[in-house]
């Protein structure tokens, strides 16, 4: 990506097509907030985000199991599924802790998400670090190809710099490259995809976009399809303008999506019936 020295993320939020994304996430974000039913029973509406967030981010990583299942379930270890399940949830619930953190230490939010993904469910000399050279990574639907140990830890750190740095690019746009960059990396030997999908929804919440945790992205990244999501990550592998546009916008269409989501929850809240 050609961007600017001084803040390069900030650059991308006037690629062609973007400012529009931009101004039509916080529009739907803007309207989700100003349902009447979040004045009083924002809590609830903040933990059925949650729970249909995770159970969209577990879908993408081959775990596509009905949101009614996940809700009813209370043992997630045996099967794969039920441990991609599992993983999700538990991420879910760790992103609001690590929000202090994420801005001083990103690196150190991503060990700890992978290490809560994990589970005890990987060796435990590969979980909370980095993958070193040689070693593989099992990662559902992300076929591209694998960057080396040296390159990993390299662009790690200077997304972890750009983090700290601060910027002055738009939500959406730092949500969108974290997730993209974390996609094409995959710097875990497991798990990449839920660490990844985790680490968009902390940006989002810590930025001030969706305070309250009410936009589940995963929910529209689900929605609009594993091929779709696919495609867009491999536009964004490209480091063409275009390809990177076209990455931002998937994702924050899948904002809108978790808006749609969210407000309908707030209607059925409205009417009690949920």
């Amino acid at each position: 990506m050609s961007t600017t020295a001084s803040d390069p993320l900030a650059t991308l939020g006037s690629l062609p097509g973007v400012p529009d994304a931009v101004d039509s996430v916080r529009k739907a974000v803007d309207r989700v907030y100003g349902h009447r039913v979040m004045r009083r029973r924002s809590n609830e509406v903040t933990a059925e985000a949650a729970l249909r967030g995770s159970r969209g981010s577990a879908a993408l990583a081959a775990a596509d199991w009905n949101l009614e299942e996940v809700r009813r379930r209370t043992d997630f270890s045996g099967e794969d599924e039920a441990r991609t399940v599992g993983a999700a949830l538990r991420l879910t619930a760790e992103a609001g802790q690590l929000l202090s953190i994420w801005r001083q230490s990103p690196l150190r939010v991503l060990a700890r998400l992978h290490l809560v993904a994990a589970g005890g469910a990987a060796p435990d000399d590969a979980v909370g670090r980095p993958r070193l050279a040689g070693e593989s990574v099992d990662e559902p639907l992300i076929e591209a190809p694998l960057p080396g140990a040296d390159e990993v830890a390299g662009r790690l750190e200077g997304l972890s710099q750009l983090i700290i740095a601060g910027t002055a690019a738009p939500a959406l746009v730092t949500a969108a490259v974290v997730h993209g960059e974390l996609l094409a990396l995959r710097p875990f030997c497991s798990h990449n995809g839920l660490v990844a999908r985790t680490a968009e929804r902390i940006v989002l919440i810590g930025s001030g976009l969706d305070p309250k945790s009410i936009c589940p992205a995963e929910v529209g990244h689900a929605e609009q399809g594993r091929a779709a999501y696919v495609a867009a990550f491999e536009g964004y592998t490209t480091g063409t303008p275009e390809g990177v546009a076209a990455w931002i916008a998937h994702c924050g269409r899948s904002v809108e999506l978790g808006v749609r989501e969210s407000t309908a929850v707030c209607e059925a809240l409205q009417r009690g019936a949920a």
